[in-house]
């Protein structure tokens, strides 16, 4: 039996907004056998919804200052990005999610309930967010546009710094508390989410920010696509120490499937196994509790193992939690409920 799982990040949007105008939404909906996701993959595999990220444009110029894998790149974070810039690719990518619902290859979701709708309809869930803010002026005027549209989730930087935060540099052998935490406007921008019902995402933060994050929100806290320090220890991780404070808020962290966040040595190599993933989901059980842990592939963003290969490949790492003698009721909190729940008292 297919177990329905709900991702707590992609990056498809970005995959699709970079082909031609016209063959975008049938790329998703007919699907092409491209990328990591589209519609009859995911229905396949079981997939009922996900975060539907919509991240500026990455850096193209020069990748190798910002490679995380040892032995190749620098580093460093990358410049900031212009508001125009950013504004110009977040709406054309929110623009392509409203055009994919129009399509009816999804239902883009505000609260726990319209998931739970648009699963009983058969219908993809997607949430609206926003990886990295720099399309948010500081006034937030973009802000309550987006909202309108149905933004619910925002990851306030990518691994970069921008006007409300920076994010921590790829690098392997090395810890997140690297760089200034949120600036005035950053901690605006967290009160603004807790009051609307906005979902505040850690992954992609530094530690300072972490921490202020932690301070200002009464909300649990969440990193949607994060994995254990401990295991592979570069600064897209978490520490110990960050991921108690999620377990102490009645948070989840969504396993990343990136092989760089897996491996103890931070090498994109494809040839990952999934009982490192699953080494991952145990690391994460023991801190976080069985309510806090799920799943955020970042499909279409990443490379992923072999073993997996797109998102008909979930299964497979489901299966392994069974056999591992993790029982039916807990691999559907990770696949599953454990993000319906927060999503519910996070947003509503």
């Amino acid at each position: 039996m297919t177990i329905p799982f709900f991702d707590g990040h992609n990056d498809t949007l970005l995959r699709l907004l970079e082909k031609p105008r016209d063959t975008r939404i049938d790329a998703f909906v007919e699907g092409t056998r491209e990328g990591h996701l589209d519609l009859p993959r995911a229905r396949s595999a079981g997939m009922v919804g996900g975060f539907f990220a919509m991240f500026p444009p990455p850096v193209k110029s020069d990748l190798a200052s910002v490679a995380a894998s040892p032995g190749t790149g620098k580093g460093e974070l990358p410049p900031l990005l212009a508001l125009t810039d950013a504004q110009n690719s977040t709406n054309a990518m929110a623009a392509l999610l409203l055009q994919l619902q129009r399509a009816g290859a999804l239902d883009i979701c505000r609260s726990a309930a319209e998931i739970r709708a648009a699963i009983a309809a058969n219908r993809l869930a997607a949430i609206f967010h926003i990886e990295g803010a720099e399309a948010l002026d500081e006034d937030f005027h973009a802000f309550e546009v987006l909202y309108a549209a149905g933004l619910r989730s925002i990851g306030i930087t990518w691994s970069r710094a921008n006007a409300f935060g920076t994010g921590v540099p790829f690098r392997h052998n090395a810890d997140p508390d690297i760089g200034p935490g949120l600036t005035e406007a950053g901690k605006a921008l967290v009160r603004l989410c807790d009051q609307r019902g906005v979902m505040i995402d850690l992954s992609h933060l530094n530690a300072a920010g972490f921490r202020d994050v932690a301070a200002i929100s009464s909300k649990p806290l969440v990193a949607t696509h994060s994995n254990v320090h401990a295991i592979s220890p570069g600064t897209r991780n978490l520490v110990d120490w960050q991921l108690a404070a999620i377990r102490e808020s009645g948070g989840v962290v969504g396993l990343n499937f990136a092989t760089g966040f897996l491996r103890e040595d931070g090498k994109f190599d494809p040839n990952t196994s999934i009982e490192l993933m699953v080494r991952h989901v145990d690391a994460l059980v023991e801190a976080l509790g069985e309510d806090g842990v799920a799943l955020g592939s970042d499909f279409d963003g990443a490379m992923i193992p072999n073993a997996i290969a797109d998102v008909t490949g979930v299964p497979k790492l489901l299966q392994a939690l069974l056999d591992k003698g993790y029982g039916d009721k807990l691999v559907r909190k990770i696949a599953l409920d454990n993000w319906l729940d927060l999503v519910e008292r996070v947003i509503g």
